[in-house]
């Protein structure tokens, strides 16, 4: 484990894990009950733990990736095949296509593949050398926007986040948890609040999990509570993640954000987004363009082995849905934090950062 990767005192869970030679993966589909890591060794099994969701959050899929490109090239390398890259290009066009929403997925690929290109010979310990810095950087990065972010929650007396957007989701600390950890470490009098998240229950199975780890109190809500929290006057920020911010500032995110931000601005509330610039594609020009995922009806007809619900009822499962940067107070880089977003002012942060 690299010096990035190490748990810090309030930072106690890491989701992705090489050692051995194997990708190991907490399987967040067990959690709160189990904790348990799948141990990982071939790119097929890369891409069903990204589809199946036993890793989720846009980083912590591209860091996810980054180590399945590594097996996938010790698999083709193996082979001693004199076309190993038409091999290996079908084995990253698996993983590129596990999951759709998440643009982490796709550019850290490029990245890999990238690295790969300057090579006069192809090395797997290069390579496992570049995942691991993607990896790295993804907690340093986290850790520049707990510091960027928390300074909007000085004077804040309580927060609430959406679905998991900390260690869990990420390489480690975290992007909206990652503020909420800075911030809490600075007043602990700030009340958290976490919304369940349907149908996977991010929130209450994750978020509220990971945050007792590191003795942070949290309070749990159904997420048809918040616009009621809201108006009680009991929360200042919501503080949520991204799974894609567009070139315009629009974000794709976990199903619900969307009302979480409607409701943010009827009752005068901050609304922050945090997100690595990996996360920005500036080839979407809007939210509109954005694929979001869909999935089956069993997630919404049953809890566990449990029906909750007709079978056949008909069922609209999207993931993810869109909130238009006119709703976002501030988007947290770990280059800047930009208020009111919008594609110039974007553009401006990453030109000015050489990005």
């Amino acid at each position: 484990m690299n010096k990035a990767q190490k748990n810090s005192s309030a930072d106690n869970v890491r989701a992705i894990k090489w050692e051995d030679n194997c990708l190991f993966l907490l399987d967040q589909r067990l959690l709160p009950e189990r904790q348990e890591y799948l141990k990982i060794n071939t790119v097929v099994a890369v891409a069903d733990a990204i589809r199946d969701m036993v890793v989720r959050g846009a980083p912590a899929i591209g860091i996810t990736a980054a180590y399945g490109f590594v097996l996938a090239l010790t698999d083709v390398l193996n082979l001693r095949s004199d076309n190993w890259q038409r091999q290996l290009q079908q084995h990253v066009n698996l993983l590129n296509t596990s999951r759709p929403t998440a643009v982490n997925l796709g550019w850290a690929l490029k990245r890999m593949q990238s690295r790969l290109n300057e090579m006069a010979e192809p090395s797997i310990s290069m390579m496992l050398d570049e995942a691991r810095a993607i990896h790295d950087e993804d907690i340093s990065a986290n850790l520049l926007m707990g510091k960027f972010g928390s300074k909007y929650l000085q004077n804040c007396k309580g927060v609430l986040t959406h679905c998991n957007a900390g260690s869990l989701a990420t390489g480690g600390y975290g992007t909206a948890l990652g503020v909420i950890r800075t911030a809490y470490s600075k007043n602990k009098s700030l009340d958290v609040y976490a919304s369940k998240t349907r149908p996977w229950l991010q929130g209450s199975r994750l978020t509220a999990w990971e945050l007792e780890q590191d003795n942070i109190p949290v309070t749990l809500i159904a997420d048809s509570a918040a616009a009621y929290l809201m108006k009680t006057s009991r929360v200042n920020w919501v503080v949520t993640g991204a799974d894609r911010v567009a070139a315009n500032g629009d974000v794709a995110n976990k199903i619900g954000t969307y009302s979480h931000a409607v409701n943010a601005r009827q009752h005068k509330i901050g609304f922050m987004v945090v997100a690595p610039i990996s996360t920005i594609d500036l080839t979407t020009s809007s939210g509109d363009e954005v694929e979001i995922e869909e999935r089956g009806a069993e997630e919404l007809i049953r809890i566990s082995d449990k029906d909750i619900a007709p079978k056949s009822a008909k069922t609209f499962n999207p993931v993810f849905d869109i909130t238009p940067s006119s709703l976002i107070t501030v988007l947290v880089t770990e280059l800047g934090a930009i208020e009111s977003p919008n594609e110039s002012k974007i553009r401006q942060l990453l030109r000015s950062n050489n990005h």
